[in-house]
């Protein structure tokens, strides 16, 4: 069975990482979803995406004249001030807004949305006991060398969560190694692939589950690596046409901003 993962949540039906999107995502039928956990000033454990507040919130206008908008240049305080979903609104980034996709009663919910913490985001997922893969992001700035596995690790065994229905993925394997040492029972997903790369990069081989970067991939490399006992998975697969040629080349787990497209895919099956 192919599993349908909502990236970032459904992020072309909601503001991405927010819990509209979350919900979104569970709504259309994916089988799980995907985020990002980021670090505050202060610490605290955020569901964002990029390294600075200015694409997908007002922190420049809520915040004029601050020397850095790194996300974790914010305290937890200031980050949940942010309209996270105007600019989802303004911009229509997939085109689904004005495809009539969208209805005006969610696009009207989505007007000052807020940054959710990893907290309120297992909350969900907890209560619908559905799947996460939580992708810990890169270091950079005031959270070099902020204890983010440890902080993690505390923060999902609070919620309840079971640990078979937690994925942690990174760009840096030495945070999935960390995990696998201090908690073995959560499952580990190396991130390759990363933007700028010109390949794929396999390495070794020395980990069990890849998430390739779709658009460096072809079938036939999958095929390859599926066939030495791997499993991969892709991201961020939209087009139908590379989600069934990816299905038939043995990915196990697309993870796409077009769940509800994904979903049709799969049912034809």
């Amino acid at each position: 069975m192919v599993l349908n993962s909502a990236h970032r949540g459904a992020r072309s039906l909601a503001p991405e990482n927010t819990l509209a999107a979350i919900r979104k995502g569970r709504a259309v039928g994916a089988h799980l979803w995907e985020t990002d956990i980021s670090v505050s000033r202060d610490g605290r454990l955020v569901l964002f995406h990029d390294d600075t507040l200015d694409r997908t919130t007002d922190a420049l206008s809520r915040f004029p004249g601050r020397a850095s908008y790194a996300l974790s240049d914010f305290t937890l305080a200031e980050l949940k001030q942010l309209d996270a979903g105007s600019w989802f609104i303004q911009s229509d980034p997939f085109g689904q807004i004005a495809a009539g996709t969208i209805s005006d009663e969610e696009i009207q919910g989505f007007a000052g949305i807020r940054i959710p913490t990893l907290e309120e985001g297992l909350a969900f997922t907890v209560q619908e006991a559905w799947p996460v893969n939580l992708e810990i992001k890169r270091l950079v700035g005031r959270a070099v060398g902020f204890p983010v596995v440890a902080e993690s690790l505390t923060v999902i065994k609070k919620s309840g969560i079971n640990p078979h229905d937690v994925r942690f993925s990174s760009f840096d394997h030495r945070l999935l190694d960390e995990i696998k040492t201090k908690a073995p029972e959560y499952a580990i997903q190396a991130l390759i692939g990363e933007i700028g790369s010109p390949i794929n990069n396999w390495g070794t081989l020395a980990y069990d589950t890849y998430n390739a970067n779709q658009s460096l991939s072809t079938p036939d490399e999958i095929r390859a690596i599926v066939a030495q006992g791997k499993t991969v998975n892709l991201y961020t697969v939209n087009d139908p046409h590379r989600m069934r040629a990816f299905i038939e080349a043995g990915a196990t787990t697309l993870i796409t901003d077009f769940p509800q497209v994904l979903k049709m895919v799969l049912d034809e099956r």
